[in-house]
């Protein structure tokens, strides 16, 4: 129990990065959504730079590994475009953790994998046995970066950096502030994977891991 009450105050404390290091987990089929559709039939990009939560202004360019492993993911559905799935991805991420402030797991489960979504589920349990509620903010995207990709079995999986400023504040019972400010913006970096079957009747990318950058 200890343990649940650490992890939620870390979460509500330091502007909620989804602590979690989960395993991937294929064959876990969602429902439809317009996050979900903007993800579908996408390769992503590796490096988009630019201020706010839109659409990256620029084309993606990628390492050697990187590019290795998106040849493998378009090798196996040449559909993949990478300015869409970048795109799915940052709203994606928006949506997700948007999702997890309000507490709103019905919005999650379709966006994440079942792990995920036990994990997700799990820390928003913690952060209302202890009565707070949470008023976060993303501020901007600064970048969006692919840092791996890869296809294991039948399925594709991408890895995306997200470096971003989230205003965020913790409020008790009552509405009354406890932690943080809307007014000061903390600097904060995740790296999140998405991963989708590469044939099914479902074929749409879900959140399958995530975790915190130093």
């Amino acid at each position: 129990m200890s343990g649940i009450i650490i992890f939620a105050m870390v979460a509500l404390f330091l502007g909620l990065r989804l602590y979690a290091v989960l395993g991937r987990r294929t064959g876990h089929e969602q429902a439809s959504s317009p996050v979900l559709d903007d993800l579908k039939s996408a390769t992503p990009p590796a490096v988009a730079p630019h201020s706010g939560t839109g659409a990256p202004k620029d084309q993606p360019t990628f390492d050697a590994q990187v590019a290795t492993g998106l040849k493998a993911v378009s090798s196996s559905d040449s559909s993949f475009d990478p300015v869409r799935f970048i795109e799915g991805a940052r709203s994606a991420y928006k949506s997700i953790l948007e999702a997890f402030w309000r507490g709103d797991v019905e919005e999650l489960t379709p966006l994440v994998s079942e792990d995920v979504g036990e994990s997700f589920s799990e820390a928003i349990g913690a952060r209302k046995e202890l009565g707070h509620s949470l008023d976060n903010r993303l501020v901007q995207i600064e970048k969006s970066a692919i840092t791996k990709a890869w296809v294991e079995g039948k399925t594709a999986n991408i890895t995306v950096q997200f470096v971003a400023d989230i205003a965020a504040v913790t409020r008790d019972k009552e509405g009354k502030v406890i932690a943080g400010s809307l007014t000061d913006a903390v600097p904060t970096t995740d790296v999140w994977t998405f991963s989708r079957p590469l044939r099914g009747a479902s074929p749409e990318w879900v959140l399958t891991d995530t975790d915190e950058s130093a």
